[in-house]
């Protein structure tokens, strides 16, 4: 127990001795003022740690004797331990031999103490020795940074020379570099310098060489070199024009300026002569310009064309430069005007005789004649405008000036021609011809070429216009207003009869032919009631067929109604529309003024009927014929009412009619007179469709009444004396008994209303057949028979309320009134 204890004490002083010496062994380390390797606090931290992590390390086979002493004094720590095993004696036994004590016995105290001391100063001696040996290996490496240092100082040393060294050359070669940079940066601007002078002196050097090029006698617009040439004399003119700072500037610019006139000279002579030399040809060709249609066209387009080509370059070169240049543009314009008077001159002739023969072809034909000369100047004007595109690229105004004085020759030989036109067919024709041909088919789908024979079309146009307006007024002051009908216009409903009589007969003809085939294709028998069945179904369906009156053909209406329409018709797409609706509203108000004189007059010499029939017929035939016409028939008129100049002048000459307060003097008057006697200026609107619809109602609304009186006429008198006698019984006359009334007897009443019956069954088929006759539309006659027929029955209701409260049932057996039955009977077996 002794012993474990003295080992156990033993142990921790050893423990504790090495921590103290592995710290102050640490800290010397770090205690050095020259330290070549300080350890920081985590190394030191690991240091420990690591010493820490090594105690608990496993016993390995052979232990040295450090750790032999750290076995024993461990288990001699113990003081549980009683025993030892058999692994450890080894290892203790292992560890004396090695201390040479294997054979030497512990029994005292003291003998442990002189042991153990003995041992440690071994452990002592052999631990020194390993940290001696360390410490001469630290020796010997601090010996050599130390060498090391001194030699990295001599080498700095040497760097700090060749750093001074370095500067002063680095800085002396910057200053030649930076000489050389500036003596290469003025030569380069030198040269710069050299290049723009000589850039500059180049253009005024050209001078001479474009003089000499201009002077050579052979030179030539169409040589290689005249184009390039060109350029070059445009930019030195450009270049110097736009440096007027230099010191030659105004010499220099005189010059280049001559030598571009010299230039144009050229180019304008050779284009001049050419375009001169080809009208010379033709002309000894052709001198009289009278080249005949087969050969006017090689004469005057081919030659041109063939020619094109030799001045095309040329001028596409001026036409560049025209826009930049003025005098590059004025000599374009030049060219245009030479190009254009070689055309005039070439043309001008032959279409003044083509004109000619066209006209003396045409002589008696207008229509044939403006046809043909407009679509010659129609070829005229585009095949120029196509051999003017073959020399230029641009065009120009002096082109259409040129085709609209060539079209002007045309005009000039129909207008004489138009304005002596009467016929009105032959003047709308034109106007179509003028408006849908030429301005509608050809100048609207080819605009560009054809802009000067718009013009000349245009203004044609008017003038055929014009001449239209005016023969309208005369012909509506002469054939319809002063239209004096013949009797055979007249004779109604005669021709309507006689006409409805050959209708007929060509439909019994036609239906007997029909009849004839039928029977010849027909190879069965029938028997006696099949045919009857089918001739009745064959009337029945002619029946039904609609009929076509007289009236409804175009040459059987009134002259006046026909000539109006026609007018309208010519006059509608030939004018303008506001035009269209003054002439139309005349035209229709002098048409219906000679439909009323002719009712007039037939109502006069045949029957109330037929003239009324007759104007609503031609009226209906108005409303319908004007229907189609999309515009609008009404007109402004202006009109100046003097109504107030007139109560304002009797004023002043009347003084007493005025009030006191205006009396004051003479002057009030005058002052009156001048402030409120202006004259009013009114305007209202004329419809002549609606015109024509007034007086339709009006007829209509006659024949009503007519008709009426006619049928019914002795009835309606007598029931207003019934109602005369009845208001003055109301009002406070004597009291009346009706069937006491002499003129109310049932005799008499029986007279009126047989005398009645008589007359509607006598006269109401024939009113039929004249509506028939001249209406011929079912429809149309029951709209205008309707209110006849209401009007009967209402008369006759009216009749019978009296009757039935007045009179006895002897009395009305006696007046032998026709019921409604018969009446309604009557009326739809007629209708």
């Amino acid at each position: 127990m002794l012993l474990r204890m003295m080992m156990a004490s033993t142990d921790h002083s050893f423990l504790d001795l090495t921590d103290k010496e592995t710290r102050e062994k640490l800290s010397q380390w770090d205690r050095r003022t020259d330290a070549m390797a300080p350890l920081t606090d985590k190394q030191t931290d690991s240091i420990l740690d690591i010493r820490a992590a090594a105690e608990t390390l496993p016993i390995p086979a052979e232990l040295p004797i450090e750790d032999l002493c750290s076995l024993t004094s461990r288990s001699l720590r113990s003081p549980f331990t009683t025993t030892v095993p058999a692994s450890t004696e080894d290892v203790l036994l292992k560890g004396f031999q090695m201390l040479d004590l294997e054979n030497e016995r512990i029994e005292t105290a003291q003998q442990f103490f002189s042991w153990f001391s003995k041992l440690q100063t071994q452990m002592d001696q052999d631990e020194g020795a390993k940290h001696r040996k360390t410490r001469d290996h630290l020796n010997c490496y601090q010996e050599q940074c130390d060498a090391i240092l001194s030699d990295v100082n001599a080498a700095l040393k040497h760097l700090d020379s060749l750093q001074k060294q370095y500067l002063f050359v680095s800085n002396k070669t910057g200053t030649l570099h930076e000489a050389c940079e500036q003596l290469l940066k003025e030569q380069s601007e030198l040269v710069d310098l050299a290049e723009s002078i000589q850039q500059k002196l180049s253009y005024f050097n050209e001078l001479e060489n474009l003089n000499t090029k201009l002077n050579s006698p052979t030179l030539s617009v169409n040589s290689e070199g005249f184009i390039p040439m060109l350029s070059k004399l445009d930019d030195c003119i450009e270049y110097v024009s736009s440096h007027p700072n230099f010191k030659d500037y105004p010499v220099y610019l005189a010059k280049f300026k001559q030598c571009l006139s010299k230039a144009m000279h050229f180019m304008k002579t050779h284009t001049v002569n050419t375009m001169q030399n080809l009208t010379n040809q033709l002309t000894k060709r052709d001198p009289l310009g009278l080249a005949n249609a087969d050969n006017a066209f090689t004469l005057y387009y081919v030659k041109f064309r063939a020619a094109a080509p030799k001045v095309r370059t040329l001028i596409e070169q001026i036409e560049q430069r025209s826009e930049r240049i003025p005098e590059y543009h004025q000599l374009l314009e030049e060219i245009h005007q030479c190009y254009l008077d070689q055309r005039e001159q070439l043309l001008s002739p032959s279409i003044t005789s083509t004109i000619t023969d066209l006209t003396s072809q045409n002589n008696k034909d207008h229509c044939a004649l403006v046809r043909s000369g407009c679509a010659f100047m129609v070829h005229v004007c585009q095949d120029e405008h196509q051999l003017y595109n073959e020399f230029f690229s641009k065009p120009t105004p002096r082109l259409d000036e040129l085709l609209e004085k060539l079209c002007l020759s045309l005009y000039d030989v129909l207008r004489p021609l138009i304005i002596h036109v009467i016929h009105l067919e032959t003047l709308s024709e034109l106007c179509g011809i003028l408006k849908n041909e030429m301005l509608e088919d050809h100048v609207h789908n080819n605009a560009g070429q054809l802009g000067a024979f718009d013009a000349v079309v245009k203004q044609m146009l008017e003038d055929v216009q014009e001449r239209l307006v005016y023969r309208t007024h005369i012909y509506i002051q002469t054939d319809i207003i002063g239209y004096n009908p013949a009797p055979g216009d007249l004779a109604y409903p005669e021709k309507l009869e006689m006409m409805e009589k050959i209708a007929q007969s060509l439909k019994e003809e036609q239906m007997k032919l029909m009849a004839q085939e039928s029977s010849f294709s027909d190879v069965q028998l029938e028997d006696a009631n099949d045919r009857r069945a089918s001739n009745a179904s064959s009337i029945d369906s002619s029946r039904l067929q609609p009929s076509i009156s007289p009236a409804d053909l175009h040459g059987m209406w009134y002259p006046t109604v026909r000539r109006t329409l026609v007018c309208l018709s010519k006059l509608y797409r030939c004018i303008d529309r506001a035009v269209f609706q003054g002439l139309s509203q005349e035209a229709l108000s002098a048409c219906i003024h000679s439909l009323l004189k002719a009712s007039d007059v037939i109502l006069k010499n045949k029957t109330q009927v037929d003239g009324q029939l007759f104007l609503i017929k031609h009226l209906l035939i108005m409303r319908e014929q004007i229907a189609p016409f999309h515009t609008d028939f009404a007109i402004k008129e202006i009109s100046l009412d003097l109504k107030r100049t007139r109560d304002a002048a009797f004023k002043m000459m009347n003084p007493k009619s005025v009030p006191g307060f205006f009396r004051l003097n003479s002057h009030n008057a005058i002052l009156e007179f001048l402030l409120e006697g202006s004259p009013e200026i009114k305007e209202h609107y004329i419809d002549s469709k609606k015109d024509v619809d007034r007086h339709l109602k009006f007829s209509c609304e006659q024949f009503i009444q007519q008709q009426t009186h006619l049928f019914v006429g002795n009835l309606e008198e007598f029931l207003t004396k019934v109602s005369a006698l009845k208001t003055m019984a109301i009002q406070g006359g004597p009291t009346y008994n009706l069937s006491q009334q002499p003129w109310a007897q049932p005799a008499k009443i029986n007279d009126i209303v047989m005398a009645t019956y008589r007359v509607m069954k006598s006269k109401l088929p024939s009113t039929l057949q004249s509506m028939s006759l001249y209406l011929a539309n079912r429809d149309t006659e029951f709209i205008l028979f309707k209110p006849v027929r209401n009007n009967i029955q209402q008369v006759f209701q009216r009749l019978h309320a009296l009757l039935q409260e007045e009179y006895s049932g002897e009395d009305l057996q006696i007046i032998a009134c026709p019921s409604m039955e018969q009446i309604n009977l009557l009326l739809s077996v007629n209708k």
